[in-house]
């Protein structure tokens, strides 16, 4: 940002009051404005005629203004300011980051923007306290909702986000066609929009950074490495402790008896809980596709796993369907080496289409766009929790819209790589949703439910675990500085219609997944938060930053099977796997995908870093400082960690984790 320029405006008769204005503008490029920006300053006791700000040109980047006016305006509660057009210069976008205005009297008063006016029109700004409506708002009471957005100021965006259903059964999302209907709010900068479509257009072969594509290269085949990833791989939310054998998956003692420890037993070990399973019962019956005129295959495995003494998780026993029976036959590390290879290949196609369409584009994407559709419809900019959540919304609009017209439309990029093609995958998603509860999103009462919270070398959990008490504590401290009981949470109707909307748009309704719909007491608003903040960056991180590294070797992450599956023991090849493999044209499309999502933005913003200074007053200011100073010390014990370890575990570095679902 340019040094401030002072600017003094001719002084009108009879001026008793004078106030200095500071207009600050972005430091993103072509931020600054050709157009006549003027503003009015609003108080308790009257609001300042309309006065222009006439430091001219293209350079017009932060100016120090001083506005008159006849009487002094109290307490000052908003500023307008108005973008018109000036002489012959064509419209253009101005981002302006804030407004500070300084009284009479002295005193200091911040208007928060960090908000781009397109074309011209009128921007109104409420002073940055942050505030939540009294108890006694109604928003159904006629006019409301709109008195209450001009009362306090909504963001440009809140005028443009409609809901609409982009398939049956998904959560309803923003209504848009194109990233070009988008506001420039929620768009890429143009310099990144060009790298996204670029990359999407043609393989890219600068694949350096990757570091450990070509550890999954020379280990994939590895038991142990198979169920290295269930832990910290791309898909680490969906193993569970299994204490009971599935009657649709009959693994017997003497099948697993050579995979145990000396002297256990199946039973014993499933009553000592070292033994689990990943069922992926999601995918059968979904319906498959065609590539290049030929059958595409799926299946819905079953894969048990043992954590041995050495505490390595091994994958001991596979069924490729869930139906068992003759033709249907259960896997075996005993089995021969290319029997065995096959069958972790077909775990692994499922994993892949169970871990992009649900746990990464439906949990992270698109419920974070659900989350950033209710903060911008239903919190005006001086709510605290808009103010908490703004800064982890960021470029979701964008590259969900980007997904669904380059990636998910029909004869998109997944539409030529996977075996579920488009129409599968929108039945899976939809399951998925069904399928989604609180407690899978929540860390800790997932790996709780799950059975997980004592495993070895699991480091995902123990990365979330420390970044999710991290938020807590911060959110904690914003919740309880902004409400003071239970009751104001309670009484609070923009937060109530906030949750309530979450739950009708993303959550269809639906009870049984245990979202709430209203908030009844601060601990219950503080652990939503936590799991919104947690789900748009450390999950998003976890599930979507490794993606190249795990599956540019794409026997280990196939999107399709050419083949079905075996139907007997002893008849696979290595020319029947290769045969079964993807082909040359599948296999890039996969690559071209992972090479875009599993790149970063040249502007990002890692977890904890809030450049746009929502919050004003002090406290809130502190709790961030401290939230900074956590994380910092979270990824100084990663990369200790790290140094002692084969394979290091990155993904969840708050040093690497974005705030926000960008990519």
């Amino acid at each position: 940002i340019s040094p401030p320029l002072s600017q003094s405006l001719p002084r009108p008769p009879a001026i008793s009051a004078m106030y200095k204005v500071l207009v600050a503008t972005g430091d993103v490029l072509l931020a600054g404005t050709y157009s006549s920006i003027s503003i009015t300053l609003i108080g308790a006791r009257g609001e300042s005629p309309k006065q222009r700000l006439d430091h001219l040109g293209r350079d017009f980047i932060r100016g120090a203004y001083e506005v008159s006016c006849e009487q002094d305006l109290g307490p000052l509660l908003m500023v307008r300011l108005h973008k018109d057009p000036y002489l012959y210069f064509p419209s253009d976008n101005w981002f302006c980051r804030f407004v500070r205005v300084k009284t009479p009297q002295d005193e200091t008063y911040h208007f928060p923007s960090y908000q781009w006016m397109e074309g011209y029109g009128t921007l109104t700004l409420r002073e940055g306290t942050g505030m939540v409506p009294p108890p006694s708002w109604d928003l159904g009471h006629a006019g409301g909702l709109s008195e209450r957005g001009l009362l306090v100021g909504k963001g440009l965006l809140s005028h443009c986000c409609s809901w609409t259903e982009y398939a049956p059964g998904w959560p309803r999302c923003l209504n848009v066609g194109s990233t070009e209907e988008l506001n420039s709010n929620s768009k890429y900068l143009f310099t990144m929009t060009t790298v996204f479509a670029m990359r999407t257009k043609k393989k890219s072969s600068n694949h350096g950074h990757f570091l450990s594509s070509e550890y999954v290269t020379e280990h994939w085949v590895d038991d142990d490495f198979f169920g290295y990833q269930y832990l910290n791989g791309v898909n680490p939310v969906i193993i569970r402790k299994c204490t009971k054998i599935p009657e649709n998956f009959p693994v017997t003692q003497e099948m697993v008896a050579g995979s145990l420890a000396e002297g256990t037993s199946l039973q014993k070990e499933l009553e000592n809980g070292n033994m689990f399973i990943t069922d992926y019962k999601i995918l059968e019956g979904i319906p498959t596709c065609e590539l290049d005129g030929k059958p595409q295959y799926i299946s819905a495995p079953l894969c048990l796993l043992y954590l041995n003494p050495q505490g390595q998780m091994m994958p001991v026993a596979i069924q490729i369907s869930q139906t068992p029976g003759p033709e249907n036959p259960i896997f075996l590390p005993s089995d021969s080496t290319w029997d065995w290879m096959l069958a972790k290949i077909w775990v692994r196609l499922a994993n892949f289409h169970v871990h992009e369409v649900n746990t990464h584009l439906l949990e992270a994407h698109f419920l974070g766009e659900v989350y950033t559709m209710a903060t911008l419809r239903q919190l005006p900019m001086c709510h605290p929790i808009y103010k908490l959540l703004i800064p982890h919304t960021r470029y979701i609009f964008h590259i969900n819209t980007l997904a669904r017209t380059s990636l998910l439309q029909a004869g998109g990029l997944l539409d030529k790589a996977t075996s579920t093609g488009r129409e599968g995958m929108l039945k899976l998603l939809a399951r998925g949703l069904q399928a989604t509860s609180y407690t899978s999103l929540c860390l800790p009462d997932d790996l709780e439910d799950r059975g997980v919270t004592s495993l070895p070398n699991y480091y995902y959990r123990d990365d979330g675990m420390k970044i999710w008490a991290a938020i807590e504590k911060y959110v904690s401290g914003i919740v309880g500085f902004y409400y003071k009981s239970d009751a104001a949470v309670k009484g609070d109707s923009e937060l109530q219609a906030w949750i309530h909307e979450i739950f009708t748009e993303g959550f269809l309704s639906r009870k049984s997944s245990g979202v709430p719909s209203s908030l009844e007491t601060a601990p219950e608003l503080i652990r939503f938060l936590t799991m919104v903040i947690y789900c748009c960056s450390a999950r998003h991180s976890a599930v979507n930053s490794g993606q190249f590294d795990f599956a540019a070797w794409i026997p280990n992450t196939p999107p399709t099977l050419r083949q079905p599956p075996p139907k007997v023991k002893g008849a696979t090849t290595l020319q029947s796997v290769l045969d079964t493999l993807p082909d040359v044209s599948s296999t890039c499309s996969l690559l071209v995908v992972l090479s875009v999502v599993s790149n970063e933005l040249g502007d990002l913003r890692r977890l904890g870093n809030y450049p746009d200074e929502h919050f004003t007053e002090d406290e809130p200011k502190r709790h961030i400082a401290a939230f900074q100073a956590q994380l910092a010390e979270i990824s100084k014990e990663i990369k200790e960690r790290n140094q002692m370890l084969p394979l290091s575990y990155s993904y969840m570095d708050p040093a690497v984790v974005e705030n926000s679902v960008t990519v």
